[in-house]
């Protein structure tokens, strides 16, 4: 079972041989190389496993199984719709719908030019401002599906290392 090769196999391979040899580094080896990759593509998982002496499926199994690893690749912004309780029944769905239309994708998935990623959370957090989303590290709340739509557009339209803030109402 042999994958395509890594796209930048120089980084890849220093990050290897840092931790070759020692299989209780798996999870700090991975969260490397998904820093570095922005994600755990297969052939890195594939090396990751022989650099480490562990069979391929271990990796798989400890990178599938926690949810901060990403086997696909992911967008410069990453909007996060809270479908917790308060926000299901303020409208959390609706958010949600309007999102996904307007980046024309689903749930899980990553816009073609790889500007957004879309994902449902079960909880934000932020139950007083609901329904709620994130961008990046950045809390929106009070939202309706226009102002949903408004935040996309003003995020696709920043430099792709965008900027900072924290919780606030749209606008």
């Amino acid at each position: 079972m042999r994958g395509e090769p890594v796209e930048d196999s120089g980084k890849l391979g220093a990050l290897l041989d840092r931790y070759r040899g020692q299989p209780g580094a798996l999870i700090p080896l991975l969260q490397d190389i998904q820093r570095e990759m922005g994600y755990l593509p297969r052939p890195a998982l594939e090396e990751a496993a022989r650099a480490l002496g562990l069979p391929a499926v271990k990796v798989y199994g400890v990178a599938t199984f926690y949810a901060q690893f990403h086997l696909k690749p992911r967008g410069r912004h990453v909007c996060r719709v809270c479908l917790g309780t308060a926000c299901h029944v303020r409208g959390g769905e609706r958010i949600l719908s309007r999102v996904s239309a307007d980046l024309g994708i689903a749930p899980g998935d990553t816009t073609p030019d790889r500007a957004f990623t879309l994902e449902r959370v079960a909880c934000l957090g932020a139950c007083g401002l609901s329904p709620a989303m994130m961008v990046d590290d950045q809390t929106f709340g009070r939202l309706t599906p226009d102002k949903a739509s408004r935040l996309l557009r003003r995020f696709a339209r920043e430099a792709p290392d965008g900027g900072g803030g924290g919780g606030r109402t749209a606008e």
